[in-house]
């Protein structure tokens, strides 16, 4: 009698530790973070608006290119008839307009990139508060971000990937839900192993 009394609390604790481990999140869940927020309609109206921003940049460094190739083409089709001071003139030119448009380029990429971060780094933190209602709703033990090509994952379920969710679950709690529809987000790639190349 005395021994059924000791192996009752061991019997307790067992299916307590058991019911502990089924009450605990267990899922596993992937998300393309970048395609997240390029998902919502936030992220595209920044897109857009980014886009339409730097857009005079952008045609300014394509003339430059445009202007370059000209003068490669005059230097080439005058390479028989032309005088050497002529070619020669043309090839400084030609290459004082190539550093010009290098250093134009760099700015313009360096300003893009940092709009960008900038953009990301707010939407980003909208998206992570989704993400971790979302995990504690649906019982996520893990979410992992795939975004990266170093992402350690190597391989992923399709099943798992939750981007499409957190893309809707955002858009309808944002402040501008009610606007018009934009178009859908892009579809999380297929392939299942992300960090291959």
């Amino acid at each position: 009698m005395n021994r059924q009394i000791l192996w009752l609390p061991a019997l307790l604790l067992g299916a307590g530790i058991s019911l502990f481990a089924q009450a605990a999140p267990s899922k596993v869940g992937i998300i393309h973070i970048q395609n997240a927020i390029i998902g919502t309609k936030d992220g595209q109206a920044a897109a857009k608006s980014l886009e339409e921003k730097f857009l005079p940049r952008r045609k300014e460094v394509e003339k430059k290119q445009a202007d370059i190739a000209a003068l490669q083409n005059q230097l080439r089709a005058s390479s028989n008839t032309a005088s050497e001071d002529v070619k020669n003139k043309l090839m400084r030119d030609i290459d004082a307009k190539q550093k010009s448009l290098q250093r134009d380029a760099e700015d313009f990429q360096a300003e893009v990139d940092a709009e960008q971060q900038k953009v990301l780094g707010d939407l980003g933190g909208k998206i992570m508060a989704v993400i971790d209602k979302y995990a504690t709703d649906n019982g996520f033990a893990i979410i992992i971000d795939v975004s990266s090509q170093q992402s350690p994952v190597l391989y992923a379920a399709t099943s798992i990937d939750i981007t499409r969710e957190v893309v809707g679950l955002y858009d309808k709690n944002a402040p501008g839900a009610a606007a018009p529809a934009a178009p859908a987000a892009p579809a999380p790639a297929k392939k299942a192993t992300p960090g291959a190349k």
